[in-house]
């Protein structure tokens, strides 16, 4: 008998992986959360029936959402990442030599078990000595703290259940007040292609362009994400994503990546006209 996990994207839209095996499966105080060996895919972290990460194409995902930042400004020193239990953002955090601290703040302690049995793809890393580990709301984790990180990364799920006060007006303030004097806020920022997601992106982008002087998005292609094509945010209170971007500076650090790459980071900014019309740069 053969086994099929489907996620129902929309309404009208289901996205189905053929299983090998149903490796893991606890109901947490937050949300559900599953791991699936697929045979596409390899292995499949699934939180409340939504895809988060998979083996075969987790590093788009954790890249863009790291190195655009580091490319801007390799002056960074101190990293908190919001959400991301699965490791993978911490993983390739690490991997600059001059991050002296890295905070992972993770309400569900759920994933990040769930990671460490069945993922060491992305959690390689979280027993790195400058990785702190914090289970708790990173709503209320951010709250009071001023000047302290170069960059903050929200590696969030969708804006309900856990996710929603990530999303919020007040806690895209706190992390402006958490940020030092060229602080860089990334976010995941949804899809623009179907009307659920779109909708969130546009308020997420509303939201933050009130709190920052430089706000921009940019675009990567997730396989295994509604529609494949989805957002990242991009926040400063400094420096801007291309006219800051120094490409041969960050080639000299001499990482190995498997999508990021110097033309990339340019052409993730040049959105389709659509996407424009809809964050209002039309």
């Amino acid at each position: 008998m053969e086994l099929w996990y489907t996620e129902e994207q929309t309404e009208n839209v289901r996205f189905s992986m053929k299983v090998k095996k149903h490796l893991f499966s606890k109901k947490s105080d937050f949300q559900q959360v599953d791991i699936f060996d697929t045979y596409e895919f390899g292995k499949v972290m699934a939180i409340d029936g939504l895809v988060m990460v998979t083996e075969k194409d987790e590093f788009i995902y954790h890249e863009m959402i790291t190195h655009v930042a580091m490319a801007v400004n390799p002056e960074t020193r101190s990293v908190l990442v919001i959400g991301g239990g699965d490791g993978g953002t911490v993983r390739e955090v690490s991997r600059y030599r001059m991050i002296e601290k890295i905070d992972m703040v993770e309400i569900d302690k759920t994933v990040v078990d769930a990671a460490i049995e069945h993922l060491p793809v992305t959690s390689c890393r979280l027993e790195d000595p400058r990785v702190s580990v914090f289970y708790e709301d990173g709503l209320e984790f951010v709250k009071g703290k001023k000047n302290i990180y170069d960059l903050i990364i929200v590696d969030s799920t969708d804006p309900i259940g856990p996710g929603e006060g990530l999303f919020t007006r007040a806690f895209y303030e706190d992390c402006h007040t958490a940020l030092t004097e060229n602080g860089i806020l990334v976010n995941q920022n949804e899809s623009p292609y179907y009307d659920q997601n779109a909708r969130e992106m546009v308020r997420a982008n509303e939201k933050i362009k009130e709190i920052f002087p430089i706000a921009e998005a940019y675009q990567y292609h997730m396989p295994t994400y509604p529609s494949g094509h989805w957002l990242f945010g991009f926040a400063s209170k400094g420096l801007h994503p291309l006219d800051d971007f120094n490409p041969e500076r960050w080639e000299k650090i001499g990482l190995e990546t498997k999508y990021y790459n110097a033309e990339l980071h340019r052409g993730a900014f040049a959105l389709p006209n659509y996407v424009k019309a809809l964050i209002g740069r039309a």
